[in-house]
């Protein structure tokens, strides 16, 4: 399975928590707060002023390094 964009951050927090480094390495401290529950990777990227596609690259490269 792939991380995308529409995949909610907390989903993805709870699915891989190898993930939590990638998100706080790009500054998205809002893993324990409630828009980590309604709000998706590409809004947090938005929100944040992260390029949506680096982040993914790095959190699908971080999922695909544990196994």
């Amino acid at each position: 399975m792939r991380i995308d964009r529409k995949m909610k951050i907390e989903d993805v927090v709870q699915t891989y928590p190898e993930t939590i480094s990638v998100f706080s390495r790009y500054g998205v401290a809002c893993l324990s707060c409630s828009a980590a529950s309604y709000d998706n990777i590409e809004v947090g990227a938005k929100v944040h002023g992260i390029d949506v596609d680096q982040l993914l690259a790095d959190l699908n490269a971080t999922i695909i390094a544990r196994n």
